[in-house]
Order: C-alpha cells, then structure tokens, then sequence
C-alpha cells in the first residue's frame, strides 16, 4: 500500500510541477509577484498531497527567529522536500544553484525567469564572484538568498562538505544568516521512491545579525554553522 500511494505522489508531483512552472512562467511579463503566487500554490498543493497519499505532515519551528529584513537563508539540503517548502517557508528569494538546472524543460526555465542565481561549478573563483554580484544585487531588491552551503544533497545522517559562498555573500553584503534544519530526507529520502509517513519539522536556528556576521572569522563561523546545523538535523532524525 505504501508503495501504491508513493507511486500516486511521485505520479502528480511529475505532472503538477512542469504545470505550475508553465503558469510561472507565462504570469512572469506581469512582474515578480504575480510568478511568486504560483510558485506558492505549487508548494501548498504539493505538500497537500504529500499529506493526503503519503502521510507526511509538515512543521514549522522558530519562526521567531526569522528577521524584518532580507537575509542569506543557509540551510540542510537532504531531500527534494526543502526545495517544495521554500516558497512557504520563507518570504520571496532567489536560490544559488548549480547552473546545470535550468535545463530542465519548465522547472528550470522558471527557476531562470525568477531571477535564480545559477553558477557554474567547474570555476569556483568565478562562482564566488558572480554569488556576491548577484546576491547582493538581490538583498538590495528585498529580496532573500537561499543558499544549500553543502551544494549537494547529503543523505539521512550524513554531512556534505560546507562550503563558504553563503558567508562570504552575507560578508560582503553585510547581511545577516538565518540557519535552518530539518528532517525531510528521512521520510523524503535523496532518490528514494517511496515517502514514508511522519511529520517533516523545518526548523530555523537562531537568527545571525549582520554585525556578527562581520565580527566572526568566516572559517569560524561557517564551522558554527555546520556544528549548529548538523546537531539540530540531528536531532530531528534526520
């Protein structure tokens, strides 16, 4: 049964996501907002379905902590969930992400007409480069930065390398961090057919104010990040 009602979700998911991203894409030339209430919607039929075929309910923890202000959003990257739940879960942004996206037929082409900053890995100098230019460029616009630190997506119980580019970009646009954790890869599993039933909980660490930002080594606080990041995963059981 749980693999029926899997195949069910992966089904409308497949469907659903090329379809909304076409409706992104075509309300796009009537400004960014009107793009964004689709992205939306996406993300709260997507988890509505999750929670009626699967199962998976969904938590959101330390709202409290979310500034008035724009930020760089540093967060676990386990599971195609968190990609889902951003748009709920955080006001209008722009991803980092590895340029390679966009090339998937709609999806990525609105990830493209969004704004989203795609850099190519294979220079990490320029990759720096154009994440402050364009990033700041971003917060500047009001809006937030969200970026994956581990790059990649990590399995359940494991860490993926961190690397610098959201520090340095909050360094630099002298913005401040907001962390998140979460479970999602332990019942949306990195590549898993099957989605097992539980609760998903999204949990946003304490807030990193700009100043702070600035008085920290940033070796030292990418390091804070991690250990704070990986020990709150953790302990959701993810």
């Amino acid at each position: 049964m749980l693999a029926i009602r899997s195949a069910l979700f992966n089904a409308c998911f497949m469907i659903l996501t090329p379809l909304f991203s076409l409706l992104v894409i075509l309300f796009r030339p009537f400004g960014f907002s009107a793009s964004w209430l689709w992205a939306k919607m996406w993300s709260n039929t997507i988890f509505l379905l999750l929670r009626l075929l699967c199962g998976i309910r969904i938590i959101i923890e330390g709202k409290e902590f979310m500034p008035d202000e724009p930020c760089v959003v540093m967060a676990k990257h386990q599971s195609a969930a968190e990609t889902v739940a951003m748009p709920i879960l955080v006001p209008p942004y722009t991803w980092i992400l590895k340029r390679e996206l966009f090339n998937i037929p709609f999806f990525g082409w609105a990830l493209a007409l969004m704004g989203t900053i795609g850099i190519r890995r294979g220079s990490p100098r320029e990759a720096i480069k154009q994440v402050i230019h364009d990033g700041r460029d971003m917060l500047e616009k009001g809006r937030w930065v969200v970026i994956f630190p581990e790059g990649t997506r990590s399995e359940a119980g494991s860490t993926g390398k961190y690397q610098p580019g959201g520090v340095i970009l909050a360094h630099k646009a002298e913005s401040g961090i907001l962390p998140m954790a979460h479970n999602a890869g332990a019942l949306w599993p990195k590549r898993g057919f099957i989605k097992k039933p539980g609760t998903i909980t999204f949990r946003f660490l304490p807030y990193i104010t700009a100043e702070e930002v600035n008085s920290v080594h940033r070796t030292e606080l990418l390091k804070r990040l991690e250990r704070d990041i990986e020990s709150a995963t953790r302990e959701l059981g993810g």
